[in-house]
């Protein structure tokens, strides 16, 4: 009888100690079979994301120095924040920067302002062919920046442009939207009708998302079209409104496309109009990459100063 339950408590512990031999295992190969999947992400990061970044870095704190007599090839030198006192002392420099700033002005409210009205507006179920007019108002950011640039440096062109001659037929006076003091505003219509309509679909997949019975109950209490979206799916939407604030900030500090097209057309706007476009210059025209990654790793900082700072004055709101 001792033997048998001796024997019995042995199957017995080895059978309470097999599942869990078999879990670890389990739990072992789920690790690996994540890190397997992983794997394939982590090292496209890595190489097209974390690199660069290091290598701007690194970049931005050297020089090239020709030979004393300019015959032996250039040297590369450490010259520690040379680079990042060169471009933040330079008057183009700060003049991108108050560019981006007017930009920034203009470009934010109204974007963001546009694409609620359109969100707020397609959301009301009498409306017809809800779905044909949010393909219209998408439809401009699938356009690349580079061919809608074209397609605007055409309208904006003197010579060419339908909008001047409808101006011109009524008023008599002649505009030109790519002189020094319009053409700001220009490139801010043309960033305006490139992504307001993708701002648009980020509000309405939220609105998509809210439930219907609030605002069941706000009709029966007799709530009307406008008190509802003031009062109810406009607070509602506040999470989707600041990360669309968010991508317009990250956006302006990138401006680059538009003034790139307009360059070509108007001298109103030079090589240096934008810290982007001042960049680009310095790398591929002045074959100076030191300075441009000098000029990238500032408008990084400040693009990250900028956009914690929304997102901190956001939180304080909204903790009050």
């Amino acid at each position: 009888m001792a033997i048998s339950q001796t024997a019995s408590s042995r199957i017995g512990g080895a059978g309470t100690r097999s599942p869990r031999r078999r879990r670890s295992r389990t739990g072992a190969h789920l690790t690996w079979a994540s890190a397997s999947l992983l794997l394939p992400f982590a090292v496209l990061f890595v190489l097209f994301f974390l690199l660069p970044i290091v290598y701007a870095v690194v970049q931005s704190f050297l020089a090239s120095h020709s030979s004393g007599l300019g015959l032996g090839p250039p040297t590369v030198d450490f010259v520690g924040f040379e680079n990042y006192v060169r471009a933040i002392t330079d008057p183009d420099f700060i003049a991108g920067l108050g560019r981006l700033v007017i930009f920034a002005v203009i470009d934010i409210p109204v974007t963001i302002g546009l694409a609620l009205f359109f969100a707020l507006a397609l959301d009301v179920r009498s409306v017809p062919i809800r779905g044909f007019f949010r393909i219209v108002y998408f439809l401009p950011y699938a356009i690349p920046g580079v061919v809608g640039g074209i397609l605007w440096a055409f309208l904006y062109s003197p010579n060419l442009s339908p909008y001047g001659q409808i101006i011109d037929a009524i008023t008599g006076g002649t505009v030109n939207f790519l002189s020094p003091q319009v053409v700001i505003f220009s490139i801010a219509n043309i960033v305006i009708w490139g992504f307001a309509g993708y701002n648009m679909l980020i509000l309405t997949a939220t609105l998509n998302a809210l439930p219907t019975d609030q605002f069941e109950a706000a009709r029966i209490d007799g709530c009307g079209r406008f008190r509802e979206a003031i009062f109810i799916k406009i607070p509602q939407l506040a999470p989707a409104i600041v990360m669309t604030v968010l991508f317009a900030i990250i956006g302006t500090v990138q401006l680059f496309n538009e003034p790139l097209v307009l360059s070509q057309i108007t001298k109103s706007v030079t090589n240096t109009y934008t810290p982007n476009l001042m960049a680009y210059t310095e790398a591929f025209s002045n074959n100076n990459t030191y300075l441009a990654s000098a000029i990238s790793v500032i408008l990084a900082v400040i693009t990250a100063i900028c956009s914690l700072v929304f997102l901190g004055s956001v939180r304080r709101r909204a903790a009050r």
